[in-house]
């Protein structure tokens, strides 16, 4: 099963190194940090996949299952917002972005009207909905070094994002929240 495992694992990261490419050459983008948080959620995916079906009812699969379906609401209303707004203008072609970062105007309708990152909320869903099939020490470790890891990508972003969109995305930061709509 540890094979297996570690074969899955490594499989993920081929495909994660692939994607991440460009960013990895730049360890001070968003795309670096994203990349290990990345890895993080796919070490806790396989770490737990065992136990991901195992005692549906038990109050920890309730909860596992209620983050991991939560985390496809900030995923959709994110991804749907970022490609509206990509018809309007594709301008920004920035080495390391993503085909739906490529936005050249803020976003600031939808779901980005109360919190800047959502994808980034989606992921930190996610890493705990996955922490939860089977808590442990290690499985915490990595879905602490996930939201480190978000953290750190997100603040890359706005720094990106200042130097691209300036004073308006300073703006933008004080009127929204990171992850959660008013609260962080």
């Amino acid at each position: 099963m540890v094979t297996l495992q570690a074969a899955i694992f490594a499989l993920a990261s081929a495909g994660l190194i692939y994607v991440s490419r460009a960013s990895l050459r730049r360890p001070h983008s968003h795309g670096f940090w994203r990349f290990w948080a990345w890895e993080a959620i796919a070490a806790l995916v396989v770490l737990n996949a065992p136990a991901w079906f195992r005692d549906p009812l038990a109050w920890n699969q309730l909860l596992s299952w209620a983050l991991l379906i939560l985390s496809l609401v900030p995923l959709a209303f994110g991804l749907r917002q970022l490609r509206l707004a990509r018809h309007a203008a594709q301008a920004r072609h920035e080495v390391g972005l993503l085909p739906f970062e490529k936005t050249a105007e803020l976003v600031t309708t939808g779901i980005f009207r109360t919190i800047r990152h959502p994808m980034y909320s989606s992921l930190l869903l996610l890493a705990w909905g996955a922490f939860w099939k089977a808590p442990s020490w290690p499985g915490a470790g990595l879905a602490a070094a996930a939201t480190v890891c978000l953290i750190a990508t997100a603040r890359a972003e706005e720094r990106e994002n200042l130097r691209f969109f300036g004073p308006t995305y300073a703006a933008y930061m004080r009127q929204t929240r990171m992850f959660i709509p008013y609260v962080f």
